[in-house]
């Protein structure tokens, strides 16, 4: 997957759009081999080795695929949660049961259909693994600007365990550098379909 040009050069809305239009080229049979890549790097991961209770999400569209990933947690008996969009554009918690108790959510997104545990709940994770559009070498990620996962990461800083977190992206989407803010949280592991990216983080 190509890697939008002059990245450092672009506002956050620039390269939102050049990655989406990058992300809409790829075919079904791209789509599918990177998530079964993807889904091999991440169980691969030393972090994923003891972990009882992993936050994950469904992948929508031409995101990096994560069902594999998920079904291949079930079958090894790791808890999943997965994101319950709020009103608030905050997440909620529930439980993932397969494919089958997915129900389609605004925005054209899957979520599960069990019990809503709070959002606090990803606290209990011993592994959060996190959608995005790009990530730079200093672990600043880029979202779509809803600012849902931002306030999942400042919660988990909030304590004093702290859950491993890794951002799912395509190949071409960690970059050296993007534009970010004060507030903004960052993250160590980015994981690609070619695969793990260890990140220089320097701040919590």
């Amino acid at each position: 997957m190509g890697e939008p040009e002059a990245v450092g050069n672009r506002s956050k809305r620039e390269l939102r759009r050049a990655v989406l239009a990058v992300r809409r080229t790829l075919t079904a049979d791209d789509l599918q081999a990177a998530a079964r890549s993807l889904a091999r790097h991440v169980l691969d991961l030393p972090e994923m080795a003891g972990a009882r209770t992993v936050a994950g999400y469904v992948s929508v569209g031409s995101e990096p695929g994560t069902g594999p990933l998920l079904e291949a947690l079930r079958s090894r008996g790791v808890r999943v949660l997965l994101p319950v969009l709020q009103k608030d554009n905050d997440l909620d918690w529930a439980d993932y049961e397969g494919p089958e108790a997915l129900v389609e959510a605004g925005r054209g997104l899957l979520e599960p259909s069990g019990t809503r545990l709070g959002p606090e709940t990803v606290a209990e994770a011993d592994v959060v693994l996190l959608p995005g559009l790009a990530v730079d070498r200093g672990g600043l990620r880029l979202g779509r600007g809803a600012g849902c996962y931002d306030r999942v990461l400042a919660r988990l800083a909030a304590h004093r365990v702290r859950p491993f977190c890794a951002v799912l992206l395509y190949d071409g989407e960690v970059v050296d550098r993007l534009e970010g803010e004060e507030h903004d949280r960052r993250v160590a592991t980015a994981v690609t379909p070619g695969g793990v990216h260890r990140l220089e983080v320097t701040e919590g």
